[in-house]
């Protein structure tokens, strides 16, 4: 009985094996078989999607250009990046026409993305266009979980290591609170309200100990659910023109206070 048992398991052991053989020597007949060429190797272009998800994660290549097109500042000039997501992207800053007219700002929002993403990319598109003030707006895409489970801890830690960055580089740091949203149209449930408010609690307090700005949008944007209202966004998220005229002289009276306060170093 053991004995066929043994028998059986080596036959079988020979069929499963027999595969691989015949593989391993279809493999090398090219190489061993002059007349004969290896197909050649399939490359498959990369989506926008894959390329964005899977080799350029932070996205380095979308202001890649236009910041190496940036001149440096001239002495005088009282220049400042916005960093942050589709928020800051949607935010006419720059040209005559935008919200600051004639002010050397510097818009580099990008849609969707989360603090981790915009700390790689803070060299770049911050550190090496040499501002003298930065101002930050991040976070609601990470309570999202639009790249992942983030905790909070880790959201304000992200945050934490772009201002310390500035800080080292001489850039005067102005953290803006999270505005406020009840719900997201693209995750519905996450029940982002309290986790908001948490975080903001906690970067009011740390730009305090750490000497930096703290923007309030959040107490002048939200409504009685502790949300963003209809008279100031379509989606309860992104603000509209009448959103960003409640934004803009907070963020001016923010960036006047770092301005004064770098002066005075």
């Amino acid at each position: 009985m053991i004995h066929g048992f043994t028998r059986i398991a080596i036959l079988l052991a020979g069929v499963v094996a027999l595969p691989f053989c015949q593989a391993s020597l279809t493999a090398q007949e090219a190489g061993n078989v002059p007349e004969t060429k290896a197909p050649a190797p399939v490359v498959e272009m990369p989506s926008a999607t894959d390329y964005n998800a899977k080799l350029d994660w932070p996205w380095l290549a979308r202001f890649k250009e236009a910041d190496v097109a940036v001149a440096p500042p001239p002495n005088g000039e009282n220049r400042v990046v916005f960093m942050g997501d589709s928020i800051t992207q949607g935010w006419k800053i720059e040209g005559p026409d935008g919200f600051f007219p004639g002010k050397p700002y510097i818009n580099r929002g990008i849609s969707g993305q989360t603090a981790p993403q915009m700390l790689l990319r803070f060299r770049q598109d911050v550190i090496d266009l040499k501002p003298k003030v930065v101002i930050i707006l991040a976070g609601t895409n990470d309570i999202a979980g639009n790249t992942g489970p983030e905790t909070l801890e880790e959201i304000e830690g992200y945050i934490a290591s772009m201002a310390e960055l500035a800080t080292s580089h001489h850039i005067r740091v102005v953290l803006c609170s999270i505005l406020p949203a009840f719900d997201y149209p693209w995750k519905r449930g996450m029940e982002p309200a309290p986790k908001i408010d948490e975080v903001n609690k906690w970067m009011k307090s740390y730009a305090d100990d750490h000497g930096h700005v703290y923007v309030d949008y959040h107490s002048a944007m939200k409504d009685e659910k502790d949300g963003l209202p209809p008279t100031l966004s379509h989606d309860g998220v992104h603000p509209t023109a009448a959103g960003y005229a409640v934004m803009a002289p907070l963020a001016e009276a923010g960036i006047e206070k770092a301005l004064k306060a770098g002066n005075r170093e």
